[in-house]
């Protein structure tokens, strides 16, 4: 008799849990963005919102929760109810995280389940037009003889713009003086402005200010030159052989959220990425969608841990600094 209510209690919680994920979503679902409004994760989380709620007929509501280098917004969500009610937009600030802070209130392949990755983009290296380098090859010139006096922005720890700065000070030999901002807006205002020389920044933000002649661009972080930005070389090829950075973003849940609804948000995901209007307008800004399915997506995540804990050690990083 215990066996046969055992049974029957469990059949009742599957017929339930497949119910909420057929009538799923049935209120609005909010998207928590652990970095701060205006950078590349913001403005595509706003994009992916609108997209989900057309195609799923409730409102995807995105709240910036920026701090502590994406640990803020994501203990957040590492906290919430594994309904599908609550969703983390993330960067690979967060696989870079495991390794640069090991002692963060949460583990990103513990506490999370893979959705579906959005889209990538290179960035690209520029200085503020008052840095007397109109090349990579000067700007490594001008660091070696001024070692400890210029300055690079990011938008806090472990966040791509600051990974990529250290990965190229360990790659050029050169001494640079990390400056993180509470976010990529406030970095990008502080190379504008002239305040810090110089930044590693997203192609799909910081391209309009290159055509505004506000920045110099020296040099983009792919494999292959960007499509958006044709004439600036890479870095691997204008002095800085075999480097390579990107930035790349994807949705997360909490641990234990029905697989049923982690697939349903892929296949929509999916569809949207896919479809040509975005993927040419993406195109236009220099990002490039991305499609995997959970499983897939979860391989990526842990292949990336473990090449940014490679890098992590390699460049000396640290988030205290």
């Amino acid at each position: 008799m215990r066996y046969l209510r055992f049974m029957l209690a469990a059949a009742l919680a599957v017929v339930t849990l497949h119910a909420a994920a057929d009538d799923y979503p049935s209120r609005p679902v909010k998207i928590i963005v652990p970095f701060a409004a205006g950078g590349p994760a913001d403005v595509y989380a706003r994009y992916l919102a609108q997209h989900l709620q057309e195609s799923m007929g409730q409102p995807f509501v995105i709240e910036d929760r920026p701090g502590g280098g994406s640990v803020v917004g994501t203990e957040v969500v590492a906290k919430s109810a594994p309904d599908g009610y609550t969703l983390l937009l993330m960067s690979n600030t967060h696989t870079v995280n495991e390794s640069l802070m090991p002692n963060k209130p949460f583990a990103l392949m513990r506490d999370f389940v893979p959705v579906a990755p959005i889209n990538s983009s290179d960035l690209v290296l520029v200085v503020n037009p008052s840095v007397k380098a109109n090349t990579l090859k000067e700007l490594i010139a001008l660091a070696k003889s001024e070692p400890g006096k210029l300055n690079y922005a990011s938008s806090g720890p472990g966040t791509p713009y600051h990974m990529a700065g250290e990965l190229f000070k360990a790659m050029a030999h050169v001494d640079i003086v990390h400056v993180p901002y509470k976010g990529s807006s406030g970095a990008r205002t502080g190379v504008l402005g002239g305040q810090v020389e110089m930044m590693f920044d997203a192609v799909t933000v910081m391209n309009e200010h290159i055509k505004a002649g506000q920045v110099r661009a020296l040099a983009t972080s792919g494999k292959a030159r960007s499509s958006v930005l044709p004439n600036v070389p890479t870095l691997s090829e204008a002095g800085v052989p075999g480097y390579e950075a990107t930035i790349w973003l994807g949705l997360v849940a909490p641990k234990g959220t029905p697989p049923a609804i982690v697939n349903r948000l892929n296949t929509e995901i999916t569809k949207i990425v896919s479809q040509p209007q975005t993927q040419a307008e993406w195109a236009k800004q220099g990002a490039v969608p991305m499609t995997m399915t959970p499983a897939a997506f979860r391989k990526f995540l842990d292949d990336d841990i473990v090449k940014w804990a490679r890098i992590v050690k390699i460049s000396g990083a640290r988030a205290d600094r």
